[in-house]
């Protein structure tokens, strides 16, 4: 089968194409500034240089357009038409209690996402005019909702209850979400295969560490638990958002800076995190470099944001009463060293061992700890592109 796999921003559009029978990506891209003046698709198929043009997007559906156009181009395209494409993957980001696993889209799906909205208010919404603009240009191609928030919905009431009243959770549905579901699934398993085992049979802390971050704890093959909450700010310090803190600041900070409350939790997930700390970058890359010439908030900044990755690892382990393996993932868990072997070395009484050497290898699966050590320490390229298509294909074929 054909795949396209779909995920839709406020006002962008990311897109890959991919045989399910090779897992080959065919051609991926990117649609930005939707909506915006000067906006741009880029186009990659498979062996080929990315292709780049700045072209009018008014909106999503013009966007889907640009792509289908650039994957059937006589020159340039991987497939001549659009019967070519079988089936589309759309990443939807909350499902809240309503979706456990992966559906196909209909009338009745669409009602309930959108009965979300409120959950996500930045990106549901725009899932849903990614999942109409496809159903516009391709009425009659099998669709599929994947939802960030569905792998976390095995978790225990006392793991996704707030200490609020439980009206709020009985009436608004305040409680625990998590995030990041399609990525902690799809890392868990690929960590388990690659150790030749089952993961029903494994304790497993899925590390995924990007811009946006979040720790999960997989027991026999099920979320039991996870940092993120209601929504994506909750957790460990990130790229620009901070991550666990007193909910008392946001009124304090409002009184002092004058502001209202939705001003403090925009600077809270827009300037805040590894950024806001360090005044230098939320990119990784430029803090470690910063550290190496010994600037001392990027030593600050970093050594806290190792901290807190530790401190949720030892959580975990104590929610499951143990730990089998670690899996490092994502932008900066594949990519940095350093946090790494810092986070590593909080964790000794665990059985955790990470050889220096192994740790300087970047974007790929590898055992990072010593064999025979009783925590195996790992890196797992995460790729939830591929575990779209993959859930796709398996409700659609």
């Amino acid at each position: 089968m054909n795949v396209l796999v779909i995920n839709c921003g406020s006002s962008s559009l990311k897109y890959q194409f991919i045989n399910s029978d090779t897992e080959e990506v065919m051609a991926k891209g990117l649609c930005e500034r939707i909506g915006i003046d000067g906006s741009r698709i880029s186009y990659q198929p498979k062996g080929a240089d990315k292709e780049e043009l700045e072209t009018p997007m008014p909106d999503h559906t013009k966007a889907v357009a640009l792509v289908i156009e650039k994957l059937t181009n006589k020159e340039t395209g991987v497939v001549k038409s659009l019967e070519e494409i079988d089936a589309v993957g759309h990443r939807i980001v909350h499902g809240g209690e309503k979706f456990a696993t992966s559906v196909v889209i209909n009338d009745e799906v669409m009602k309930a996402i959108e009965e979300c909205n409120d959950l996500a208010p930045l990106h549901n919404p725009a899932n849903l005019i990614g999942i109409n603009a496809c159903k516009a240009l391709m009425p009659n191609v099998p669709m599929v909702a994947v939802f960030d928030t569905a792998f976390h919905q095995t978790m225990p009431s006392k793991a996704y209850l707030y200490g609020i009243p439980y009206e709020y959770y009985e009436k608004y549905k305040v409680r625990r979400y998590g995030f990041h579901g399609t990525s902690h699934d799809f890392v868990s398993n690929e960590a388990a295969k690659f150790l030749g085992k089952d993961r029903k049979d494994l304790k497993i802390i899925v590390c995924h560490l990007g811009n946006g971050a979040s720790v999960s704890a997989v027991m026999n093959g099920k979320s039991v638990d996870t940092s993120m909450g209601l929504t994506p700010l909750e957790g460990l310090i990130m790229g620009t958002r901070s991550g666990d803190l007193d909910p008392a600041i946001v009124t304090f900070l409002a009184s002092k800076l004058n502001v209202s409350a939705e001003e403090v939790l925009n600077i809270l997930n827009k300037k805040s995190g590894v950024q806001g700390l360090s005044g230098i970058s939320s990119d990784f890359r430029d803090l470690e470099k910063a550290f190496n010439e010994g600037n001392e908030r990027a030593k600050e900044t970093l050594e806290t944001y190792c901290y807190h990755v530790a401190k949720y690892i030892g959580a975990y382990a104590a929610a499951m009463n143990g730990v089998d393996v670690i899996a490092y993932t994502a932008g900066v868990g594949e990519n940095t060293a350093f946090v790494r072997q810092r986070v590593s070395e909080y964790l000794t009484y665990l059985g955790t061992d990470v050889d220096p050497e192994k740790n300087k290898l970047r974007g790929e699966t590898v055992v990072l700890s010593s064999p025979g050590s009783k925590c195996v320490t790992m890196i797992v390229p995460t790729n939830e592109e591929l575990a779209i298509c993959r859930e796709t294909v398996r409700l659609v074929k």
